[in-house]
């Protein structure tokens, strides 16, 4: 019986080292060797895995920054500027820095503006809301206030404002991974640039119906007038689909738009003093002036010339 189990035990040993050699044999043939950079480069990853970088996670970021050898489409939106300069000397190539982004919300629907038409009773999603209907309110193109965008954010930069009902981004938190844009089912989120000491002008409105149906709907609400485009002296605001658009890139921050726009529509955010309209407006009115001036006396001109 001794015997036996002698045999029995030397017989699975011998069997288990071959086994063994086999699977050691089999590892180092089909073995993939993979870059230490990857795992450097995820340490100094965030590891927030929000997919703003437009990869499923930092690991899977950092794998594709390791095989592209270069970062022109690979920017971490949390980390910043500091991060990448980080990741480039990892990588021994030229970093990419780019200026800082912030989310913004493109409805200014507050609950004082915007009657309710009726009263949503299902699940408290503005997804669900948005797949059955228009929402409460006469605005189909407004914010439906259910917090879909708050919970996507996993950097607490969103809040619900109880008294407005719309969604507050707090711009110290805000790491432009635009979770909320790719959330909202309305489209209201948009990133843009930080600006100057925080300081941009952005058109709080994205209704498209003619200008009596957008004022019916909501008292806020750009009417496409087309005002703050002819108003603008560097070509940075376009009327389209019934309302306006400011091109941040072409902004100068003059505050002139937002002096003349009849519904408030455009806001002016953090800026270090209060909007002075009624100087704003003659400022305008005597550019308006001198122009009209100038171009009655070149007609002038061109017809003594001609005669």
């Amino acid at each position: 019986m001794s015997q036996t189990i002698i045999w029995t035990i030397a017989v699975l040993t011998v069997v288990g080292l071959l086994l063994a050699v086999f699977l050691w044999f089999v590892a180092e043939k089909f073995k993939v060797v993979e870059d230490p950079r990857i795992d450097q480069v995820e340490g100094v990853l965030p590891g927030a895995n929000c997919g703003g970088c437009g990869y499923a996670g930092c690991r899977a970021f950092a794998e594709s920054a390791v095989k592209a050898g270069n970062l022109e489409q690979h920017y971490c939106s949390v980390g910043g500027n500091a991060v990448m300069k980080q990741i480039a000397d990892i990588l021994g190539i030229a970093a990419v820095e780019k200026t800082r982004q912030v989310a913004v919300l493109r409805c200014n629907g507050t609950c004082e503006v915007r009657p309710t038409a009726n009263t949503y009773d299902g699940w408290a999603s503005c997804n669900a809301e948005a797949s059955l209907y228009t929402g409460e309110t006469m605005c189909a193109f407004g914010c439906l206030g259910l917090g879909d965008c708050v919970a996507s954010c996993k950097f607490g930069a969103l809040s619900i404002d109880p008294q407005t009902g719309l969604p507050v981004v707090d711009q110290e938190k805000c790491t432009a991974c635009g979770s909320c844009v790719k959330t909202c089912p309305k489209h209201l989120f948009e990133l843009r640039n930080y600006g100057p000491k925080g300081m941009r002008m952005v058109v709080t409105c994205r209704n498209e119906d003619k200008g009596p149906a957008a004022k019916k709907a909501c008292a806020n609400a750009c009417i496409g007038c087309g005002i703050c485009a002819k108003t603008c002296t560097h070509d940075a605001i376009v009327v389209e689909n019934n309302r306006a658009y400011i091109d941040y890139t072409k902004c100068k921050l003059c505050r002139e738009c937002e002096a003349l726009c009849p519904t408030g529509a455009i806001h002016g955010v953090n800026f270090p003093k209060p909007l002075d309209k009624e100087a704003v407006k003659q400022r305008v009115n005597e550019r308006n002036r001198k122009a009209r001036e100038a171009a009655l006396a070149a007609k002038s001109e061109s017809k003594e010339e001609t005669a």
